[in-house]
């Protein structure tokens, strides 16, 4: 039972759409109609609005470490990993939104980074150190999935390394587009903040 409740806990924490709910707020209307018509923080920088993307990014880094930190809190480490996961689940297909969310990379490093903090930081520099050498965030969020993973199995920790790999595999698939378009060629790279249609 406690299981279930953690995984409930984790989706409905994760299935809050920030990057929706501050676009509306701010008066930009709906996410989901700019760019690549995602919910995360990279395509609310699409609007121009730098502040709101940082918030956006703050608040789905803060909704998954939430999700695992109330749940280890409440029921130990097992049901952590589920509201974890949950969280993800909730952000990439939040009932809300028809299940259509976001690629779960904000949310999968705030879930890292409460798990285990030392696998969170080095996805967190993973990203940082890929997304700046090709200002592609994709590439930034397909690298850390491949590193993460690797990292926890180097350190002699199976369970930490499939969560991680979990956490990847779910984020690599929501990516499928994103991999078409790198391998053609034809990924986008960030314009911090240059809106586009």
């Amino acid at each position: 039972m406690s299981l279930i409740l953690a995984g409930l806990l984790g989706y409905l924490l994760g299935s809050v759409p920030y990057g929706l709910l501050l676009t509306r707020a701010a008066g930009l209307g709906d996410i989901r109609a700019i760019g690549s018509g995602n919910i995360g923080a990279t395509n609310v920088l699409r609007t121009g609005n730098k502040k709101l993307a940082a918030a956006t990014l703050a608040l789905d880094v803060l909704k998954g470490v939430a999700a695992l930190l109330i749940a280890r809190a409440a029921w130990g480490e097992d049901a952590a990993l589920v509201a974890g996961f949950a969280a993800m689940a909730g952000h990439a297909f939040p009932v809300w939104l028809g299940f259509k969310g976001g690629k779960g990379v904000a949310t999968g490093a705030g879930v890292l980074l409460a798990a285990t903090w030392w696998l969170g930081l080095v996805a967190v520099l993973t990203w940082a150190a890929v997304f700046f050498a090709t200002r592609i965030s994709s590439a930034a969020a397909l690298a850390t999935c491949a590193i993460a993973p690797a990292i926890a199995i180097l350190f002699g920790d199976t369970r930490l390394a499939l969560f991680a790999l979990g956490l990847a595999a779910l984020i690599t698939w929501r990516h499928k587009p994103n991999i078409q378009r790198l391998m053609a060629g034809t990924e986008p790279k960030s314009s911090f903040g240059a809106k586009k249609g």
